[in-house]
């Protein structure tokens, strides 16, 4: 088995930028989901209520991100807006986490690409947010993803699914960080201990997905597939399941992961302990 590709997205819940190779820090790859949309009240905003943040593009340039939409300027972000940007305290989910105003110029720019009241942050280095400790060690920490520091799959479990679709969709729809190729289809559900590379990593929740994978990454359109037939194989305790939610190994911060990398499964959940579902779509 081997990288197939690697991915960040660096703003939440705009597109994703996808890479040769990436650095790993303490809450997963560098530049991902370091920066969020918040609305008036600081609370994060997603697709799962704004849509067309799937149109969104970001690129990481020098030493600024560059929002673009289609049909507007862009917005240039620093990649450190410096001690002298205004602290904010945001919300994710559940957790309070500390965060910079990234620019100025954000909240404008906003309001007119989007029609959003709301505000774009920074997570400094320094801001601490723990991983759920139900399935961490204290330690680990995340960024302003949702709950881990790194999602995998596989380009086979894909392909499964895409079987079952009249419409095939790309790995995009998932917004994983790095895609696994020469897996049988959803072996990853029993990986327990592997290394990419260098980098010693642990499985540790099966991914629930929501209606986010019914957007399309490129238009903001939505529609019912692929969650419709994912729910017809993939479905336990109500949740609709795909890909991995992975925690790094402390040792391999400033580790790199490339596409072309190795991976190798070193354990594996005992089949009582794996989410492992019905293979067959039910009509």
């Amino acid at each position: 088995m081997q990288v197939a590709s690697l991915w960040i997205h660096p703003v939440k819940s705009c597109r994703g930028c996808g890479v040769d190779r990436a650095e790993l820090e303490e809450a997963g790859f560098r530049h991902d989901r370091r920066w969020m949309i918040v609305d008036s009240a600081g609370r994060f905003v997603s697709q799962r209520e704004q849509p067309d943040l799937a149109t969104v593009s970001v690129t990481v340039m020098g030493d600024h991100l560059a929002l673009t939409r289609p049909g507007h300027a862009a917005l240039a972000l620093p990649l450190d807006p410096g001690p002298a940007a205004p602290q904010q305290r945001v919300t994710v989910w559940d957790d309070a986490v500390d965060a910079r105003r990234a620019s100025p110029d954000a909240a404008r720019w906003l309001r007119s690409t989007l029609g959003l009241d709301g505000d774009v942050v920074w997570m400094p280095p320094g801001s601490a947010r723990a991983v759920d400790p139900a399935y961490s060690q204290p330690c680990d920490r995340v960024s302003f993803a949702d709950g881990f520091p790194l999602l995998v799959s596989s380009s086979s479990s894909l392909d499964a699914l895409n079987a079952h679709l009249v419409q095939p969709v790309p790995m995009e729809r998932f917004r994983p960080n790095i895609v696994v190729s020469g897996s049988e289809a959803f072996a990853e559900d029993r990986w327990s201990v592997f290394r990419v590379g260098t980098v010693r990593c642990q499985a540790v929740k099966a991914c629930a997905r929501c209606v986010i994978v019914n957007t399309d990454p490129w238009t903001g359109a939505r529609s019912l597939e692929p969650l419709k037939t994912l729910s017809g194989f993939r479905t336990r305790d109500s949740k609709v399941y795909f890909a991995q939610n992975v925690i790094h190994a402390r040792e391999s911060i400033g580790q790199w992961v490339a596409v072309g990398d190795e991976v190798v499964v070193e354990s594996w959940r005992e089949p009582a302990d794996a989410p492992v579902f019905d293979s067959r779509v039910k009509e």
